[in-house]
């Protein structure tokens, strides 16, 4: 782990290199830190972002967020992913989509979206299919359920495959989630109270809130009645 500050040199290199939120690249390759905060990368180096105390999220390409419709933008939708400005999405953006086959979304519907252009000039735009294989894979809009909010610090541990909440949970009820980098959180289950234990579970292991770690939460499930 280790502190960097705006303009400092990070050394992140990988053949599929991915920059989240407080890194650019610049001429020559090189990786530069935009803000200040701890330098964190994935398991196998591919990721790598600035993880500090910001409660806006700042779009970065390929990043997974949950969004929500806010009207209508030509043939597309303008959509609230928490950051300083709307991003759009094409109607086309999504997996089989043509002129006459299109989802029909209506303003506080729910998506699962890939970030697919992000630039601090224009505002963001999102897709809801793989860019590699032009399938789904999960992406597309959510329906039922439920959002929790949590921090950005928290949302990046629940896409760790390593961390400990999302598989406990799974093991006590069947339970769909997506899982956005900009601190939101679709969770659904086959019952309220399920979905309820859940949310409370989310917010209590959030390193903003309770930070309760894996025994604390698995004694909380334990004195439940599912």
């Amino acid at each position: 782990m280790s502190v960097v500050l705006p303009g400092e040199l990070v050394p992140a290199q990988h053949v599929n290199l991915k920059l989240g939120p407080g890194l650019q690249q610049e001429a020559a390759s090189q990786v530069t830190a935009t803000r200040a905060g701890i330098l964190e990368h994935s398991a196998n180096n591919s990721r790598w972002w600035v993880e500090s105390n910001s409660r806006r999220y700042v779009p970065a390409p390929q990043e997974p967020v949950v969004g929500v419709i806010t009207g209508r933008l030509g043939e597309g939708w303008r959509v609230d992913i928490g950051s300083a400005h709307n991003a759009s999405l094409d109607a086309l953006a999504f997996e089989g989509a043509s002129r006459r086959n299109r989802p029909n979304l209506k303003v506080g519907s729910l998506i699962y979206a890939r970030v697919s252009l992000a630039h601090k000039d224009m505002e963001p735009e999102l897709e809801c299919f793989d860019a590699q294989t032009r399938k789904a894979e999960g992406f597309g809009e959510l329906k039922g359920g439920f959002l929790v909010r949590c921090s950005l610090r928290m949302s990046r541990n629940l896409l760790d495959p390593n961390h400990f909440l999302l598989p406990l949970l799974g093991s006590r009820f069947p339970l769909d989630a997506a899982v956005g980098v900009n601190g939101r959180v679709w969770i659904s289950a086959k019952e309220p109270k399920q979905t309820i234990a859940a949310a409370r579970c989310i917010e209590g292991a959030d390193p903003d809130g309770g930070g309760m770690d894996q025994l604390a939460l698995k004694m909380f499930l334990d004195s439940l009645d599912f």
